[in-house]
């Protein structure tokens, strides 16, 4: 199967240099800027589990020339209105699209643009993020992939689409519930997110302060919009979940709060601002959520 990867950054760039580096016909779509960068010195990815570099195939749109089998969305979700038009001419009839994107808003988009037939859900579990240099820095050990039919259940494409994902150097699952899994990931990440970003910490830290219950009342907001929608989560998800965030060994931070403290954009309006705007149609009080997610428009605001 041709593959083609859109964006090379921390997600896109860790995944497809996974599948590439196993030996699947993986394509780069970039910017011209990330393009030149690859092209002097590779694809380069610092990993706790081994550091390894790929000298990668890229494509810009005008070099697209016929439908991919696979598109692999690896951006963040603020990026995808700006690429759509430029990974286009690789969707065709047969074309599986698999975003990684957070929250759920780019699906709506992405079937607004291309139909309900080439989107399937997906998840993906990762903690990376770019050096100085445009090298992935993979921060622990996770990296899992799941991706699944949005009706449910597991279909022959979604089985050729798994063939092609494992043995290729991360955990990679075909799950008949992907929208369950995307809800419960975006409970956690959205927790995560609205707790570090507004308490400016990592987990740990905002426990060691007496912040435990704060972090427990966010989880309850994000909790209480995903069974509103349709999607409650699981009993043994959650205090998993509760659990992880209210460790006070705990190092984690999110994706935003670390974009944060970069002077970075910010993922606020799909991760936290969805959420939010979905809490106010089911006339759910989300006031955590909501000071978390004006914080960071504050944030942005002062970047322009």
């Amino acid at each position: 199967m041709r593959i083609l990867v859109v964006g090379a950054g921390a997600t896109g760039g860790l995944f497809g240099g996974r599948l590439a580096r196993a030996g699947r016909d993986v394509t780069f779509l970039v910017r011209a800027k990330r393009a030149a960068q690859l092209r002097e010195s590779g694809l380069e990815i610092k990993s706790p589990l081994g550091d390894f570099s790929i000298v990668p195939q890229i494509a810009q749109t005008e070099t697209i020339g016929a439908p991919y089998d696979i598109v692999l969305l690896g951006l963040k979700a603020y990026q995808l209105d700006a690429a759509i038009d430029d990974f286009a001419p690789a969707v065709g009839p047969q074309t599986m699209i698999l975003p990684m994107l957070n929250g759920m808003r780019h699906v709506d988009r992405l079937v607004e643009r291309f139909g309900e037939g080439p989107v399937l859900g997906g998840v993906c579990y990762v903690a990376t993020t770019l050096d100085d240099n445009g090298h992935i820095v993979q921060l622990n050990d996770m990296q899992q992939l799941v991706y699944g039919e949005r009706g449910g259940g597991i279909s022959p494409r979604v089985t050729a689409l798994d063939e092609q994902m494992q043995g290729a150097g991360f955990t990679a699952t075909a799950s008949p519930h992907i929208l369950q899994d995307m809800w419960e990931k975006w409970v956690v990440l959205s927790s995560l997110g609205a707790g570090t970003c507004l308490m400016r910490g990592t987990i740990g830290d905002i426990v060691k302060a007496g912040g435990a219950q704060l972090l427990s009342r966010i989880i309850d907001e994000c909790a209480a919009v995903a069974s509103a929608s349709g999607h409650t989560p699981g009993e043994t998800f959650l205090r998993d979940a509760r659990g992880r965030l209210t460790s006070e060994s705990s190092p984690m931070t999110s994706s935003m709060y670390r974009d944060m403290q970069q002077g970075n954009r910010v993922e606020a309006d799909h991760v936290l601002g969805d959420l939010v705007a979905r809490a106010r149609g089911f006339g759910l009080d989300t006031p955590l959520l909501a000071a978390a997610y004006t914080q960071l428009n504050v944030y942005q605001r002062a970047l322009v």
